[in-house]
């Protein structure tokens, strides 16, 4: 594999590179930040059942319950 560097500027979002750089369409890229520390995102996933009509089987009830005068 041949490896090429080419130094870029990120401007609103987007990785802009020399206008002298012509890249092919597709081409696979790496992008190596120096000095740069990114803070990494946390994503927790809500959970989702392989067979949504199981649905009501998870259903919940709330049963309230009489305080115990014994206690």
């Amino acid at each position: 594999m041949r490896v090429t560097t080419f130094e870029g500027i990120v401007e609103n979002g987007r990785i802009r590179l020399p206008a002298t750089v012509q890249l092919p369409e597709r081409a696979k890229v790496y992008v190596v930040i120096p000095d740069v520390e990114v803070q990494t995102v946390v994503y927790i996933g809500s959970p989702r059942l392989v067979h949504p009509e199981q649905a009501a089987y998870f259903k919940k009830e709330v049963v309230e319950e009489l305080p115990d005068a014994s206690l």
